[in-house]
């Protein structure tokens, strides 16, 4: 097939939709017999993921490569700020951390440079591989402040010379002049490669806003590509936490309530999404003591800053409720941070996370954890429990956690090394993200409760939604004129 243009999907803002777009047209793109690959040079978020190789990038361009069918790689996403706390982030280059800057030290520091070849380095690896290469931009493409130190946007964009399409929300209102305002603060180079605007999040007929299309028109000089409808029967990770302020929600009545305690530094929330959508569950993610104690499974997820965030708990009550609705006899599970949290202590002799050497842990299990600067990020299989069938998931995470009772592991991988520890039914705790998203577990943490046995193909549901989110674009998107671009 001939070679195409590589495509960008840049904002007016945060959170306007850009990663559903971007996985939406990698579906697309492999559908239409090409073979696409997802790009995003820098990206900012606690959810991420392990490769095969195991190494580590942002969770969105591992939702983007199985969109495209593809095994996940650094190269899809070469640098990646986690969050330690409101000023500092850790720096992951091509998978592995590199050390931990404030904001001021990234972003007004002399690296971006270096930061910048690298990223172009691993963008021409991944274009000799695939075609077309779909990228996305971060944040805004229009803030002044930062704009000749932004790596990501419409440097990126210029440089790679791709087919540049930005996208606006409409639904947050403002659309005229986030779009037009977006655009007149380019510059001639970077303006010339903005091809198109893609309108996100309409709600109601899409034929009312015809004149608003012509008016954006006059207005830019480029043409709006098409308007998204605000989706509610399309469900794709979701990578950015503005995204978990709609899942505030309260227990509800006959129902299995299973409550995720909210951390101010959660990380990977991506491991819930299975359970939002099994019909017997209703999941929230709270941090409200009564909330807690109304739950009959609480889940404490991961964290990029266990101690602080363990601190947290105890200052806001909730810390004492998840362990009196342990000793009611409710679930309560931890995944990597929130198991190490379920312990009886977590030292960090190196300051790792800050300074706080040592916390007491809630006590519910008889484990002790070290933080340590050295990382696991890898891929893995394993048996859960007794259970015969074979489970995937992933690890990433800094610390070594010792067991009292090492017979009671919870998983065996297949490498031979043991994982977690298995207190009783209602009580267990595990380093593996994505551990729910192998129906074995579901069905095993469902076990007591009074609801029919359901196997929920968490993979299969995923691919439905790939294909529905590429048909959507498709019925609403100029895909004619999509291609006359990428041609040029």
């Amino acid at each position: 097939m001939k070679k195409l243009k590589s495509i960008m999907f840049v904002g007016t803002g945060s959170d306007v939709g850009k990663s559903m777009v971007n996985t939406g047209f990698c579906r697309i793109f492999k559908q239409d017999g090409y073979t696409p690959a997802p790009f995003k040079a820098q990206n900012m978020s606690l959810n991420s993921f392990a490769t095969p190789e195991g190494f580590e990038i942002g969770r969105a361009q591992a939702v983007q490569a199985e969109a495209c069918k593809l095994p996940c790689h650094t190269d899809m996403n070469p640098i990646l700020l986690k969050p330690t706390n409101d000023k500092s982030s850790q720096v992951v280059l091509n998978g592995k951390p590199v050390g931990t800057q404030t904001a001021q030290e990234y972003f007004m520091g002399n690296n971006k440079a270096a930061l910048f070849t690298e990223a172009i380095n691993a963008f021409n690896r991944l274009e000799k591989q695939y075609n077309p290469i779909v990228l996305e931009g971060a944040g805004s493409i229009s803030e002044l402040n930062l704009k000749s130190r932004d790596i990501t946007n419409m440097k990126m964009a210029v440089e790679t010379d791709s087919v540049t399409y930005l996208v606006s929300d409409i639904d947050r209102g403002g659309v005229f002049a986030s779009v037009f305002g977006s655009i007149y603060l380019l510059d001639d180079v970077e303006r010339k490669q903005i091809k198109g605007i893609l309108i996100n999040k309409f709600r109601g007929d899409i034929k009312l806003f015809e004149e608003g299309r012509m008016i954006l028109e006059d207005l830019t000089g480029v043409p709006v590509i098409g308007i998204l409808p605000y989706f509610r029967d399309i469900h794709i990770e979701e990578e950015d936490s503005v995204s978990l302020e709609q899942k505030f929600k309260e227990s509800r009545s006959n129902t299995i309530n299973i409550a995720v305690v909210r951390l101010p530094r959660m990380a990977n929330f991506t491991d819930f999404s299975v359970l939002e959508h099994d019909p017997r569950i209703h999941l929230y993610y709270t941090d409200q003591a009564l909330e807690i104690e109304k739950a009959d499974i609480v889940i404490i997820p991961g964290s990029k800053n266990t101690i602080s965030d363990l601190a947290h708990l105890r200052k806001i009550g909730i810390a004492s409720s998840i362990v009196r609705a342990q000793k009611d006899g409710k679930k309560v599970i931890g995944i990597c941070g929130g198991y190490q949290m379920m312990g009886e202590s977590i030292s960090d002799p190196q300051g790792i996370e800050g300074d706080l050497p040592l916390i007491s842990g809630l006590g519910l299990l008889p484990i002790s954890t070290v933080i340590e600067d050295n990382k696991v990020t890898e891929q893995c299989q394993f048996k859960f429990k007794d259970y015969s069938n074979t489970c995937t998931g992933y690890e990433i995470h800094m610390g070594q956690t010792t067991l009292k009772h090492p017979e009671n592991h919870l998983n065996i991988l297949d490498n031979g090394k043991k994982d977690g520890y298995f207190l009783n039914e209602n009580c267990w705790g595990s380093y593996i993200h994505g551990i729910l998203d192998n129906s074995v577990v579901i069905q095993d943490l469902l076990k007591g409760f009074d609801t029919e046995n359901i196997n929920f193909d968490y993979n299969q549901f995923k691919e439905k939604q790939y294909d529905k989110l590429a048909d959507a674009i498709r019925e609403n998107v100029n895909m004619d004129l999509v291609y006359q671009h990428l041609n040029e």
